[in-house]
């Protein structure tokens, strides 16, 4: 039950042990493996292979020096592999709540399938693997009629769904000075329903990172939504914050002078007065472009996209804009139950940001 040499030659032992025990159909074959040179889990997987009918161990890798070889995990191992252990392993913090009160130890953070960090990644490069795994994943069950069980588990760093285990996806990715724009992205997608365009990504990723550069540390989904809101949004979206930004938006309307060209009205609080602006474009942000035209503002759309963030009749829409502002690429955000007033939103949002 020493580990005294590497898995392979345990195994070695126990194929010579059934092998040549006499009347081998009447014994069980047990391994006990502990974990005295870390590979006690190796050992039990190995020993099964070789002939072995029976492994013994212990939850968590409890038991004396190093342990028992942990059950939890060997249990797991095989889930992965598509093999039933024929153990109830779907509430593993149960089971680690039990361990801990019976034994008055706690569970390291990288234990295997249980401890608080295995399905979180910080680095960068995972963060945006997962995202684009769990992107996949998605198109793949909506071809399947909505049904998770018709398609096979396949995403990076995750070998198990965490909550075949009780877990969820919340902590799958956390932000820190380690991450990059693929963990921020899906934050922000996951928690705050917000589809960030690729080079909006790139820009709030380096604001987070001087974030954390500044504060350390990690960055919760409430910090996350915090710094975006005092980046991007107008002072009213952005409760608790301090005010910033020269121009609000007050009020629109927009009537059709034909059938290439409209007429946009719009009050707009200009460093705390109202103004009323009234222009005319090829569209209704056209329209309101050319109303900034009348500060001696020089402002050009570069890209712009949208989306809803929820259903149903109260759902908001999150409006995108690049914007060339006197010469100056800075991207805007606007959020409103009205498509139209969130495109304002994001236009004036680059703006103050430009002039901030």
């Amino acid at each position: 039950t020493v580990e005294r040499a590497t898995p392979n030659v345990f195994a070695d032992q126990i194929e010579y042990m059934s092998r040549n025990l006499s009347r081998r159909e009447h014994i069980a074959l047990s391994a006990h493996p502990h974990n005295d040179r870390g590979t006690g889990i190796a050992s039990a997987e190995l020993a099964v292979m070789a002939g072995a009918d029976r492994i013994e161990g212990c939850l968590l890798g409890q038991g004396e020096r190093t342990g028992n070889v942990d059950l939890v995990t060997l249990g797991l191992n095989l889930f992965s592999q598509g093999i039933d252990p024929g153990v109830d392993l779907s509430d593993v913090d149960a089971i680690r709540r039990t361990v801990e009160y019976c034994t008055q130890m706690d569970t390291p953070p990288r234990t295997p399938y249980v401890g608080d960090l295995v399905y979180t990644s910080f680095s960068g490069s995972h963060q945006d693997a997962i995202k684009k795994g769990f992107a996949a994943r998605a198109a793949k069950v909506a071809a399947a009629g909505g049904d998770e069980n018709a398609v096979p588990w396949e995403l990076p760093y995750l070998p198990i769904d965490p909550h075949d285990v009780g877990r969820s996806y919340e902590a799958v990715v956390r932000v820190n000075s380690q991450s990059g724009k693929g963990g921020v992205a899906y934050l922000m997608s996951t928690a705050h329903a917000l589809e960030l365009p690729r080079r909006l990504q790139v820009e709030f990723s380096r604001i987070i990172q001087r974030h954390t550069d500044t504060y350390g540390g990690e960055i919760d989904a409430d910090t996350l939504w915090a710094v975006f809101a005092d980046e991007y949004l107008p002072t009213s979206a952005a409760p608790g914050l301090q005010p910033w930004g020269r121009f609000e938006l007050r009020s629109s309307q927009v009537g059709t002078i034909d059938d290439e060209h409209v007429e946009l009205t719009t009050v707009l609080i200009d460093s705390g007065a109202p103004v009323t602006v009234n222009a005319k474009g090829t569209g209704p942000i056209d329209a309101f472009v050319s109303a900034l035209h009348e500060f001696d503002l020089d402002v050009r759309i570069l890209d712009y996209s949208e989306h809803a963030m929820s259903q149903g009749r109260d759902a908001k829409a999150a409006a995108y804009v690049e914007a060339a502002i006197d010469g100056q690429i800075v991207w805007g955000v606007g959020i409103d139950p009205s498509i139209s007033r969130a495109s304002y939103k994001a236009v004036i949002s680059a703006v103050n940001r430009a002039l901030r």
